[in-house]
């Protein structure tokens, strides 16, 4: 199996040690990656109510309105290959200044919009391109100050998209059911509530590792790793049934169960996430392994989705929401924090996790649409999108039981 050097990628840096792995600084970039997640993964969390709102008001049908929050996944996803390098060879604050920019006037112009194609240009191409440039960099940046203890700070900030899928879905829904706001200036507030929360982010992230000036975007050499290309193969495959019940979850309360609160469940969903995107990252860290209990994670996630086809009642449905929030909330944090391990030369962390997360990008994209597509030829009924779901989580698993094989082999009593 090809691997990338022998000699140590930080002794080709006489600059730099070691990452610091704690300190002030590096704990302070854990918050302001925190706040990165909040404004990114957060508000894709949050498109449920904007999914729910849409269809209710533009016409069209659930697949049309699921390309608006799939795009934006896509677009923020696939921007990392090279907002990733970028940030490696320096230019981390232009992305990162960019992409709020982007964020904010996107929200601002989606205020304005009446029409479907308008706010798939303003909130899915702009919000999305802007995210693009915000969180990989941001990621990136974060991950350079840790190697020890990485996995534990990438759980630390990925809790940023549950407390963001708690106050985003939350406001929006208040505003958009209070008489005197209406949609224009819930998307303003929303807009204004991103710029004030980005603001320590701007001023205070600060890059740890001199700028890289040479080598690609796309370093085609990974793709001959094999534990590369089946985590790869793994976070794609997790990512394309992960997210189908913050879309449609609330669409299927109250068409399904007859639930009219139903945002509720949705801030339940990305609410217990706290607890799912923080302390799996520690238990991982400190006792199963990363991998091991990444796996344990994708498999409770899928189950979930297989019992989801079974409830028919409200109280079944909160009760679920809180269990497959906490699973799926970690193996959302989990995958991503193995994405900063995928090189061990720590000059090119931007690169290949912008490379991991441009190629699950695709999933994003294509994930709602077809779920709703599955939806839509099922006459309203939900079985096929939650069998698609599921079995693709469980796909997603097998990739990741082949990525551990090729680390440790069928050893089963290993941290790893």
């Amino acid at each position: 199996m090809p691997s990338e050097s022998k000699s140590s990628p930080i002794s080709q840096l006489p600059s730099i040690s070691k990452p610091p792995d704690g300190g002030f600084m590096a704990w302070w970039h854990v918050f302001l990656c925190h706040m990165v997640f909040f404004n990114t993964w957060g508000l894709a969390n949050s498109y449920g109510v904007f999914q729910q709102h849409y269809t209710e008001t533009l016409g069209h049908s659930a697949s049309d309105i699921g390309w608006i929050g799939g795009i934006q996944m896509f677009l923020m996803l696939f921007g990392g290959v090279f907002s990733g390098r970028a940030t490696d060879a320096g230019y981390f604050r232009h992305c990162f200044v960019t992409g709020v920019i982007m964020q904010v006037f996107g929200l601002c112009m989606a205020s304005l919009s009446t029409r479907y194609y308008e706010i798939l240009l303003s909130q899915a191409v702009c919000v999305g391109i802007g995210s693009g440039l915000v969180f990989t960099p941001g990621l990136s940046v974060m991950g350079s100050y840790f190697q020890k203890y990485r996995s534990v700070a990438v759980g630390l900030s990925a809790a940023g998209a549950a407390t963001g899928g708690m106050v985003y879905p939350a406001t929006t829904n208040a505003l958009l059911n209070h008489s005197h706001v209406g949609y224009p200036w819930t998307m303003r507030i929303l807009a204004l509530i991103m710029l004030v929360t980005h603001i320590p982010s701007v001023v205070g992230y600060r890059p740890y590792l001199p700028p890289r000036s040479t080598g690609p975007v796309v370093e085609w050499s990974a793709f001959r790793e094999w534990p590369f290309v089946f985590f790869t193969a793994s976070m794609f495959l997790n990512f394309w049934g992960l997210y189908m019940a913050f879309y449609y979850l609330g669409i299927f309360a109250r068409e399904q169960i007859r639930l009219q609160e139903s945002i509720n469940l949705l801030v339940v969903l990305n609410g217990v996430g706290v607890i799912g995107r923080g302390s799996p990252c520690f238990i991982g860290e400190r006792f199963t392994g990363i991998v091991n209990i990444t796996i344990l994670c994708s498999t409770i996630s899928a189950i979930c989705v297989y019992c989801w086809v079974a409830i028919d009642d409200v109280p079944g449905l909160y009760a679920w929401a809180v269990i497959y929030g906490i699973f799926a909330g970690a193996t959302q944090a989990l995958l991503p924090a193995l994405a900063t391990r995928q090189t061990k030369d720590i000059t090119k962390v931007g690169t290949r996790t912008g490379m991991v997360l441009t190629i699950v990008s695709f999933s994003c994209l294509t994930a709602p649409a077809i779920q709703g597509a599955l939806i839509q030829a099922c006459g309203g009924d939900y079985l096929g999108a939650q069998a698609f779901s599921a079995s693709s989580i469980v796909l997603g698993m097998i990739c990741l039981w082949l990525y551990r094989w090729c680390q440790v082999g069928l050893k089963i009593d290993v941290k790893v």
